[in-house]
Parts: structure tokens; sequence; C-alpha cells
């Protein structure tokens, strides 16, 4: 797992071989080693490409779907999947990093969309720009875990005692949770925008 993170993470960031060996002082050759699993670096030397990556030491060594770390350029993590509809799991994986224009970067994230229940203005395959913050104002568009488990993409309309969870595509049903219902909803953040990839 080791060797695939680190080739992956070298490419996202433009670097060569030649070139993170450079940064580390050490000979284009062992960077290969490493990248074919024919060795691991050191414990300093981990914490010294950790440094570079902008990610956690158990990220790089596979004990971690998620890096955490957001970059010091404005790159940030896209950290998984929620699918814009009711039955879905909020995905953890790591899909690579995406630029961002934040100020404190470590408390933003990309998502993934899936499914059409926020079309037509949030498409499947769009990014949303997550900050994470356990609460938003009514109104707001947010990620949302329901019963710890179900990630989903909604607007969230709050009135006395009660939480709408409302899509924009009309063919979906507004989800409703009242009084002792609303221990079952997490929310995980403020989504602030959505762009499409082409």
């Amino acid at each position: 797992m080791f060797a695939q993170r680190l080739k992956e993470l070298r490419k996202e960031h433009g670097l060569s071989q030649v070139a993170l060996a450079s940064q580390l002082g050490i000979s284009q050759q062992a960077v290969g080693k490493w990248e074919n699993a024919r060795s691991t670096p050191d414990p300093a030397t981990l914490n010294r490409l950790a440094d570079i990556f902008q990610v956690t030491v158990d990220f790089l060594l596979g004990r971690d779907g998620t890096p955490y770390l957001a970059g010091s350029d404005g790159m940030l993590p896209i950290l998984g999947t929620v699918k814009a509809g009711y039955d879905a799991l909020a995905f953890q994986e790591y899909y690579g990093m995406e630029p961002a224009n934040v100020k404190n970067p470590a408390e933003y994230f990309y998502l993934i969309v899936h499914g059409d229940s926020m079309e037509p203005r949030i498409r499947s395959g769009d990014l949303a720009l997550v900050h994470r913050q356990p609460d938003v104002e009514n109104g707001d568009l947010a990620v949302v875990l329901v019963d710890g488990e179900e990630g989903t993409l909604k607007r969230v309309l709050k009135r006395k005692d009660t939480v709408i969870l409302q899509p924009f595509n009309q063919a979906y049903d507004t989800q409703i949770f009242m009084k002792e219902e609303l221990a079952r909803l997490t929310i995980v953040g403020k989504v602030l925008e959505t762009k499409t990839k082409w």
C-alpha cells in the first residue's frame, strides 16, 4: 500500500522520482525501490514524506483511508463520495487533491456527489467543497449523516424541534426529523460551492 500511495502522491504533486529524491537528499534509485515495494524508508524519512505531501504517516502507510491534512498550497483532499440521495453511505476513500482558494485549508475537503436528487443545480460527479462544522444555519446546503452511516447532500431547513432535508429534484421526497428523531442526524459540514468536473 505504501508503494502505491507514494507513487500516486508524487504524481499528483507533479514530482519526478529525481525531484523527490533531491528534496530528501537521497538517490533516485531509493525512491524507485520504495515505489516498487522493494524497500521502505526509515521513520524519520516517512515523516519528511508526510510533510512534503501534507498527509499523515498513517495515510502513507495505508493504515488510514483519509489524509486529513490539506496542502499549504491551497490543495484540498477529495476524501470520498457522498450520494445526493437517501440510500448511500458516506465513503471515506481518498481520491486525490483539488485546488481551492480558502484561508484555513485543514478545515475543508471535497466530496464527490453521486445521484440526481440535487439536480438540476448539482449533478452527479460534481465536487462539493465542504467546510467541517457541526451545525449549519437554516437554508444552508450541508453534508448530513443519518443514523451515523447514510451520507446525503441536502438543503437543511430548520423549524421548531424539526429539521427538514430538502432535495432540489422534485422527484425526491423531503425527509423530516422531529424532536427525538433529531438525534439521528449528524452534520458533517456546510457545502460552500460545487463545481463540475469534465
